[in-house]
């Protein structure tokens, strides 16, 4: 597809599709209507921007990342912090693992200290994942005016200053919160937070922002702006100069004064230029307020209401790729704010962010260290039967980088590659991962 004929040809291929949909359909046996509808959720519901392989790579999940980290809950909540590996297979269940947990700890003894006493496996953390454990702690510790600045913002966003608490869950991680900020952060600030239940149900809890601050009420787009010493805010455009009719689009609409998310929308006319922009500065400040500057947009959907999000947000933000980067990676649309990435590199990392890099590099090293000892293992067994290849004798003599992999792919040796480095740290967490 050629940058700015995009819209043309995505028109004309929906006139054709839905056109041959109904001449295949029109028959007593089959429904036009189910037909159009099957074509639209086939074909559309999936839609997104034209690939950016940058960011991507960074939207990708590491699925042995999320275990590995519910592994360590799991074992951190177990008495003394001790747990039996048989404990641990009944969890495998939940985690969608299949196979013995006793061979996935052993794959990661940088991670895992598995020992055997009175013949029954046992798991701990080790005392590298400990450190790393309590380095997490501490910049939570330390981060704690971060949440609560965090928090405030995205109740200042709030049409009524308030949010569901079930609601706010689905995002305490991508936002940082820790687990328990219910009870260890808010019952700190009386002055700012209360919560509220009118119904008494425990799903209807919310919190409710008692005090405005006019110092937290400034958008990054007009932080951006100040720094810049511009007195007049806009969004930032991050899209190759080829795209020459999607620049157009994006200078027409940056052209529009910009409206602060923070101010009241009620006043906006539903549909209106105005509300559009309204709407894309409410995101971009969302995105802005999250670790990894990128949310799910159907746990984004949950809070229409809360923020007046329009019911096709997705189709918004498909209007502005400059802005925004929407995936359907894993058939889970994604949005990005392009801006806070530099390739597939996050710019600005939050502490947090630091910590858990850590903990990628701690379970990758020990994946490496497992893959070391079994290709060693491997090679005896066959050095004794005298089946040794030739190919791995000519790669000894010559040194060249060891090449076996595990099941996941992961190559020997490549913990010191600087692209498989990248390709592993470049990770957006899921927002479901704990």
């Amino acid at each position: 597809m050629k940058p700015g004929k995009g819209s043309g040809f995505i028109n004309a291929m929906f006139v054709n599709n839905l056109n041959r949909c109904n001449h295949n359909h029109n028959s007593p046996s089959s429904s036009s209507s189910s037909s159009i509808f099957y074509y639209l959720h086939r074909n559309f519901s999936l839609w997104s921007m034209k690939k950016d392989p940058d960011l991507e790579s960074a939207l990708s999940r590491n699925r042995r990342w999320i275990v590995n980290n519910q592994i360590k809950n799991i074992i951190l909540r177990y008495p003394n912090q001790d747990a039996p590996v048989k404990f641990l297979q009944k969890k495998f269940k939940t985690l969608d693992l299949q196979g013995k947990a006793l061979n996935w700890l052993k794959k990661y003894p940088c991670c895992f200290d598995v020992y055997l006493q009175n013949d029954e496996y046992h798991c701990k953390l080790s005392k590298r994942m400990l450190f790393l454990v309590e380095e997490e702690e501490s910049v939570k510790e330390t981060q704690e005016p971060v949440f609560v600045e965090r928090l405030s913002k995205l109740l200042m966003l709030s049409v009524n200053h308030r949010l569901n608490v079930v609601k706010l869950n689905e995002l305490k991680r991508n936002l940082g919160f820790p687990d328990d900020y219910l009870i260890r952060i808010l019952p700190k600030y009386p002055d700012t937070f209360r919560f509220v239940n009118h119904s008494g149900r425990r799903s209807s809890m919310e919190i409710e922002l008692l005090s405005w601050n006019p110092d937290l009420a400034i958008s990054a787009v007009e932080v951006s702006a100040r720094k810049q010493g511009s007195s007049k805010p806009c969004f930032s455009c991050s899209l190759p100069s080829t795209w020459v009719k999607s620049w157009e689009r994006f200078n027409e609409f940056n052209a529009t004064p910009y409206i602060s998310p923070y101010v009241d929308s009620r006043g906006l006319l539903e549909g209106s230029k105005e509300m559009e922009k309204r709407i894309v500065g409410l995101v971009h400040e969302l995105l802005s307020l999250t670790l990894w500057k990128k949310m799910s947009i159907v746990k984004m959907g949950h809070f229409k209401r809360e923020f007046n999000l329009p019911e096709k947000l997705n189709i918004l933000l498909l209007k502005h790729p400059g802005i925004f980067y929407v995936s359907n990676k894993y058939q889970i649309y994604t949005v990005l704010l392009r801006e806070g990435y530099n390739g597939s590199e996050l710019i600005d990392k939050d502490p947090l962010v630091v910590v858990k890099d850590k903990f990628g590099e701690l379970m990758q090293e020990g994946l490496h260290e497992y893959n070391r000892r079994r290709y060693e293992v491997n090679l005896e067994k066959q050095r004794k039967k005298g089946i040794v290849s030739v190919r791995k004798e000519k790669r000894k003599e010559g040194s060249t980088e060891m090449t076996e992999q595990d099941d996941s792919g992961d190559k020997l040796g490549g913990l010191f590659d600087p692209e498989e480095r990248k390709r592993f740290y470049k990770v957006l967490f899921d927002d479901d991962a704990p």
